[in-house]
């Protein structure tokens, strides 16, 4: 383990002072933070846009609420171009309304929070079908890190944020009690018939993967790091989880804070460094996986390990045959699959969990739109980290609640810990009869030992 005293987090506790409403001199701020925000993906994404409406098919938002026209993305998105073009389109000098531009004011300000914050996960489905090639994710990423800067950002997002900068990881588990529950999971596993001998190590140096949680799993999902550690000691796979920084999420990814992402991800690859692992693992997390392996390098200039995911281990692990597995043991079941955003659009990964898949369980069937097309459950974004649009999530959820539905699968498998939260919800709000279940879930109870 490492020297307990050890200082995690932040050197100085910190909590971001937010606002519930847009002041004049707010709006001031934003006019100066503007500039700096436009890179050239934001700025050919906000002069891009030809409103041809292809975007209002694609969104879990617009599809599931019609009635809504101005939850179209094209519009959503248009609360941010209005602005800019009052900025930077000479024409907007001349004819502001023809180009559609308006100049920052507290009713277009509050647009833009109601919309940008409350009505995108950033999926990027929207993006995909654009003709242009307009990066919705990136616009309003960079809308809402202007909006934090000022304070004007949900309260209980920030304060996940937050959590995590003062503690090191986003629920505030303490060092010891984390280790405690390692040591709880290590002895549940071990009482399984076959797995006497299965360990789950801790700051264990020079093991080949360091091995990342989402803090759900020790503070309400124990179950899932004890069948991840089931199907990585039967492979034989060399692991360790540290005892500091093992929490993979990065919320800052979802506010826009540039620093606060970069803080996290930066005391993730130091820690890596430190024991001297060979892979930086991401667990089953959407998000957290896309901050690691995409964002990670980017934010920190390169690092000078590998970086993969668990989902991606698993497959090689099945096609390596360094896993056995009896499929038998959920006969009667039906599986169907939810690809997370962030590990299938943004992420790249979309046949590996299939793998994986289809060695645990005979019955397994796609949902209509999957893969890369697939529509995001509604539970991006930070959004279940904003309680004040719970309503507006849920709905959203329905195109995803009819999709399941549709399949007859009992059991809705994905690889994400904000995604298992939303299809839960979705799944009892719509009345759909299937439990949700990650990858290691479903591979634990198949192998053969």
């Amino acid at each position: 383990m490492s020297e307990q005293g050890d200082k995690i987090g932040a050197n100085e506790e910190r909590k971001w002072p937010t606002k519930t409403e847009f002041t004049p001199e707010m709006l001031e701020e934003m006019e100066k933070l503007l500039p700096g925000t436009l890179n050239r993906v934001v700025t050919a994404s906000l002069s891009g846009c030809i409103h041809c409406g292809m975007c209002s098919d694609a969104c879990h938002y617009s599809v599931s609420i019609p009635e809504d026209k101005t939850l179209v993305p094209a519009y959503k998105a248009d609360r941010f171009r209005k602005w800019y073009k009052s900025r930077y389109d000479w024409m907007a000098q001349v004819f502001p309304s023809f180009v559609g531009a308006k100049k920052l004011d507290k009713e277009l300000a509050d647009e833009m929070y109601d919309k940008l914050w409350g009505g995108c996960t950033m999926c990027r489905r929207c993006t995909f079908n654009c003709p242009m090639g307009v990066d919705y994710g990136m616009m309003v990423r960079a809308a809402r890190s202007i909006m934090q800067k000022v304070g004007r950002v949900p309260q209980h997002l920030q304060d996940t944020v937050d959590t995590h900068y003062n503690a090191g990881n986003n629920m505030a588990v303490p060092q010891d009690e984390f280790v405690e529950t390692i040591e709880w999971i290590e002895e549940e596993l071990q009482d399984e018939e076959g797995c006497e001998n299965f360990k789950i190590p801790v700051d264990q140096k020079g093991a080949q993967y360091f091995l990342t949680l989402n803090p759900r799993e020790p503070k309400y999902y124990p179950l899932t790091i004890q069948a991840t550690a089931k199907v990585l000691n039967a492979a034989g796979v060399d692991f360790t989880i540290s005892s500091r920084y093992w929490d993979l999420t990065n919320y800052a990814l979802f506010n826009g804070n540039d620093p606060d992402a970069k803080q996290f991800a930066l005391w993730q690859a130091e820690d890596v460094k430190r024991l001297g692992c060979e892979y930086l693992l991401a667990g089953e997390c959407g998000h957290g996986f896309r901050a690691l392996r995409w964002e990670l390098p980017n934010w920190v200039g390169g690092v000078p390990f590998k970086i993969t995911s668990v989902m991606e281990l698993m497959a090689k692990l099945v096609l390596e045959g360094r896993i056995k597995t009896d499929k038998s043991v959920w006969d009667g079941h039906r599986a169907t699959y939810h690809d997370s955003c962030n590990i299938a659009r943004s992420g790249g990964v979309t046949e590996e969990p299939r793998i994986v898949i289809r060695a645990a369980i005979k019955d397994f069937v796609e949902m209509e739109h999957n893969r890369y097309d697939s529509y995001c459950c509604g539970g991006g974004g930070g959004a279940l980290a904003m309680p004040e649009f719970t309503p507006r999530r849920l709905a959203a959820g329905k195109i995803k609640a009819d999709e399941i539905k549709a399949t007859g699968a009992d059991i809705c498998l994905q690889s994400c810990h904000n995604c298992t939260d939303q299809l839960k919800e979705i799944i009892e709000h719509y009345h759909v009869n299937a439990k949700v279940m990650n990858l290691a879930e479903l591979l634990a109870p198949a192998l053969v030992l």
